[in-house]
């Protein structure tokens, strides 16, 4: 089951033009206020079309921009010797402010900002012409706008620090402005947004709606809001909405780590966000996917004959894996990284590695051979979909694949570190958060849980995902966790540089120096 259900995909290409697509520069991407002046307002059961074009919006990530925003932290290393130089400086802390990645993101998140703004003008007029119920309904659409609206921003400013906080989409405010706000008041402004948005919200999990399956729901908007608050230090408020959405029960851990990633673990009960795409379960025609072969193999024998390969753009670092190994991880580490032999041979090469579990193969438990290629040594497992769970007649590497945003087991995880920052939780115990992680893991419980503790059980269980690493290293300033295999990290490289096209155009960033 998927986001958009019945709609077609050729409605959804539609409304992705209409309300984002028309424009890559941020000062050109305020939209006529009526969808180009064809809008009938008092057809008020069109309002839906307005929140699904943000999904849509939100959905139509770039390949390059969750690669970004990930590769700094030591859980992960950029592929070397492609093409994308200046992406494997980054993974080294060296920022070139002209470099099209960097551009790219920050353009092309904001035009999805402006997308979700737009829409929520137009449901206010759909609302204008509405009985009680349309009301409400806007009201919903309206919220849910704001959620992701909110995840967007929120990822922008993990990045990028201080960031421009639209209020409209009138983009000449922007221009007006005096001053950045902080990434403080950022993170503020989310959380205010999210109390905002639940009172509208629908309770439960976003795979029980009908309306619109996967959908952002009460436990999307508070996990996003624990999220800002995290990066604030607010610790209560992190143990505050976490505890809730603890306290709801209906959330659980998908029973089977290794599928959570793949075909069975979509819009599982685990899954708070999700970017959803499918190929509709046909061999041809049409499809929604992401570009998935940046994560993949560039060398591999699948299975099924005719997969397609990677490009070896993200490999799971030798620190993560050794640490990984140090725990006697099984499960984790196997569906976490796909290994070359080339790639085992190095880790046998240190002689406190010399011997490794059956499972550290080059050939998946599906059947699909990972060969030796030259830009890493490993590729990531969470990124993979086995060649045996493709649609028959699809060959793209990862087609059909969702991609997870928030997990219930990070809930856990924050509500456990918050704990151990100080705060007050009455959901359950930070012991039992941590318990509930690691025996999906096949690891035996903890007593007397330290701050030490939540955080390595993070780095075991959301590495490779979102840069979740990186920001909690950055966030607690553990520099020496980040400085690794030769890389120096200082606070000030926390934050990517403005990118200079956006400068040039909003000469107020150029405070930002690094």
């Amino acid at each position: 089951m998927k986001l958009f259900n019945k709609i077609t995909a050729a409605a959804s290409l539609v409304l992705i033009l209409a309300l984002g697509g028309c424009s890559d520069k941020l000062d050109e991407l305020e939209l006529n206020n009526d969808f180009a002046g064809g809008t009938d307002f008092t057809k008020t059961e069109d309002m839906k079309l307005s929140i699904i074009g943000v999904y849509a919006a939100f959905q139509s990530r770039g390949w390059e921009q969750p690669l970004l925003i990930s590769v700094r932290g030591d859980d992960v290393n950029a592929g070397g010797l492609g093409d994308q130089q200046d992406f494997s400086e980054t993974d080294l802390f060296n920022y070139n402010k002209d470099y099209w990645m960097y551009n790219s993101l920050w353009e092309n998140v904001y035009a999805d900002i402006i997308t979700a703004h737009t829409a929520m003008e137009q449901i206010s007029r759909y609302q204008e012409f509405a009985n009680a119920a349309g009301i409400q309904e806007g009201d919903q659409y309206i919220a849910e706008a704001k959620v992701l609206r909110a995840m967007m921003l929120l990822q922008l400013s993990q990045v990028y620090g201080g960031v421009f906080i639209p209020q409209s989409s009138n983009t000449d405010e922007i221009k007006d402005l005096e001053s950045v706000p902080s990434k403080d008041e950022v993170m503020q402004h989310i959380s205010d947004q999210m109390d905002e948005a639940i009172p509208h919200l629908p309770n439960g999990r976003p795979n029980e709606r009908t309306d619109l399956p996967g959908g952002a729901t009460v436990a999307t908007a508070l996990a996003i809001k624990a999220m800002a608050n995290q990066e604030l230090g607010n610790y209560q408020a992190v143990a505050d909405a976490t505890g809730q959405i603890i306290s709801s029960n209906s959330f659980s851990l998908f029973p089977d780590y290794y599928e959570l990633f793949k075909t069975p673990g979509k819009l599982s009960n685990e899954v708070i966000l999700s970017l959803q795409y499918s190929d509709f379960g046909q061999g041809e025609g049409d499809a929604e996917r992401h570009l998935f072969q940046p994560y993949g193999p560039q060398n591999w024998t699948p299975a099924v004959a005719g997969a397609g390969s990677g490009w070896g753009f993200f490999e799971p670092s030798m620190k993560f894996i050794k640490f990984m190994l140090d725990r006697n991880e099984t499960v984790r580490l196997e569906t976490s990284v796909l290994f070359t032999d080339r790639g085992i041979a190095e880790i046998k090469a240190d002689p406190n590695y010399s011997s490794l579990p059956s499972f550290v193969s080059n050939t998946t438990r599906d059947g699909d051979i990972i060969n030796d290629y030259a830009r890493a040594l490993f590729a990531s497992g969470k990124h993979y979909l086995p060649s045996n769970q493709l649609i028959p007649g699809r060959t793209e590497y990862g087609s059909n694949k969702n991609y997870n945003v928030i997990r219930y087991a990070e809930i856990l995880l924050m509500y456990a570190e918050a704990l151990k920052q100080g705060a007050a939780g009455s959901a359950i115990s930070a012991e039992d958060a941590v318990t509930l992680v690691r025996e999906r893991a096949g690891l035996g419980p903890l007593q007397n849980v330290t701050l030490e503790d939540v955080l390595d059980e993070k780095f075991a269980e959301l590495s490779m995902e979102w840069g979740k690493r990186y920001f909690d290293m950055v966030r607690l300033g553990k520099t020496d966790e980040l400085s690794y295999d030769g890389r120096t990290f200082t606070m000030n490289k926390a934050y990517l540089p403005y990118p200079q096209t956006q400068v040039d155009q909003f000469p107020i960033l150029g405070g930002n120096s690094l």
